[in-house]
């Protein structure tokens, strides 16, 4: 069997659907996890949210163990965390940082980045979407695409 995919959420994205849709869209958190499930095959996946920083750093290190690869919407702590950035640098499998907004098109305050400089590869601003292409990514990076 496989190693899963893990797929980390951050503060805030439990809302997703109510929050600012404006922004994040009327999709789920709940229904993006149930559709990459059904997108991700035989890759098994361990989809979590957490609102609490040191959760979310040891999910990561988790993950470095018993993963293939770590897809990442950190929410606000990618703009704060260096605990986040440093566990990221550790990790051993690739990261792939998704964000549904574009940071770069918003507030000042988001344009300062703790995952992306540790992170495989970043995507942004295509909504909900952004983590079907994430998981794509992740599982061609991990041999575990269609071939």
């Amino acid at each position: 069997m496989s190693k899963p995919i893990y797929v980390l959420g951050g503060p805030n994205l439990n809302l997703l659907g109510t929050r600012e849709p404006e922004i994040y869209g009327h999709e789920t958190l709940e229904g993006i996890h149930t559709r990459l499930r059904s997108l991700s095959g035989d890759v098994p996946l361990e989809a979590r949210q957490t609102n609490h920083e040191g959760e979310l750093v040891d999910w990561i290190q988790e993950a470095s163990r018993e993963g293939s690869a770590v897809i990442l919407n950190a929410g606000a702590y990618t703009h704060t965390s260096v605990a986040l950035h440093d566990a990221l640098r550790a990790c051993k499998v690739p990261v792939i940082e998704v964000h549904l907004s574009n940071p770069a098109a918003r507030e000042a305050f988001r344009q300062v980045n703790y995952v992306a400089p540790v992170a495989k590869a970043t995507i942004a601003g295509l909504g909900a979407y952004g983590y079907e292409l994430a998981l794509l990514a992740a599982k061609s990076l991990t041999g575990q695409g269609e071939n």
